[in-house]
């Protein structure tokens, strides 16, 4: 699940769904985990290289 957020690890997922006062998913996250279950490789494709023209450095 951390992966599929875009979280460091299990750790950092067990901040968002365990303890006294969980925190908050941003929508960000949450929009990027449903691109991932929903668009294709293809799709996903696509939208990194726009994002690397817009200047992002995915690395």
């Amino acid at each position: 699940m951390a992966e599929l957020f875009a979280l460091a690890g299990g750790q950092q997922w067990r901040k968002y769904t365990g303890g006294e006062s969980p925190r908050v998913m941003g929508e960000d996250r949450l929009f990027y985990a449903a691109a991932r279950l929903t668009l294709s490789e293809e799709e996903l494709a696509r939208v990194y290289a726009k994002m690397r023209d817009i200047g992002a450095d995915l690395g």
